[in-house]
């Protein structure tokens, strides 16, 4: 993943990989949300959407401009908790690509990873503006991607997730705790922005 991006590309690119990988659609995500108690902020389809297409890295970026804090920290949960979900799924890919490597193959000759990565540069390409990455580079981000997923299917992986997400961001914020949001009743109530000067 590029070394410094915004908190919400950075969560797009987690969710378009655990798309391309095991299929996870918004359906997935939603019902996850309800579940974790996060619904006032993903109330819907529409919803997500938005957040997702706040995304600077997005094609056409018609969504929310920024994300406030508790926005952030539920959909970084909510990662964690898919990649707990699918651990053994990513954790068999990324083997495959250890199994590759030490024996000097390239990662797309590998069926599994072949489709993974053939979807993730077709999901990249249809829906971001960037169009300056050719397959490689992509490719080589959809494995960096793949190993951060294994970091995030750990018991710690919410900690982990959310630290990178801060140590990736630009410019950097403050420190910040990755505490669990307290499940909040729709209609969701004002919250503070997670960088009040500054666009996450």
């Amino acid at each position: 993943m590029a070394s410094s991006l915004p908190i919400k590309a950075q969560i797009d690119l987690i969710l378009l990989s655990l798309e391309a990988l095991v299929d996870v659609g918004s359906a997935e995500v939603l019902a996850l949300a309800e579940a974790m108690g996060f619904e006032a902020y993903l109330p819907d389809r529409v919803g997500l959407w938005r957040l997702r297409q706040s995304s600077p890295l997005r094609r056409g970026r018609n969504g929310r401009r920024k994300l406030d804090v508790d926005e952030a920290r539920a959909l970084a949960l909510i990662c964690t908790r898919l990649a707990q979900q699918h651990q053994q799924t990513i954790r068999t890919a990324v083997e495959r690509w250890q199994q590759q490597t030490s024996q000097g193959r390239p990662p797309h000759l590998d069926p599994v990873l072949g489709d993974y990565i053939d979807r993730f540069t077709s999901l990249y390409q249809e829906r971001m503006a960037d169009d300056s990455s050719d397959g490689s580079e992509l490719a080589q981000l959809a494995l960096d991607l793949l190993v951060d997923l294994l970091f995030y299917s750990t018991p710690q992986g919410a900690r982990r997730l959310w630290i990178t997400l801060l140590e990736r961001t630009t410019p950097a914020p403050p420190s910040l705790s990755l505490v669990e949001p307290e499940p909040v009743p729709a209609p969701a109530p004002e919250l503070p922005t997670l960088f009040p000067h500054s666009d996450v």
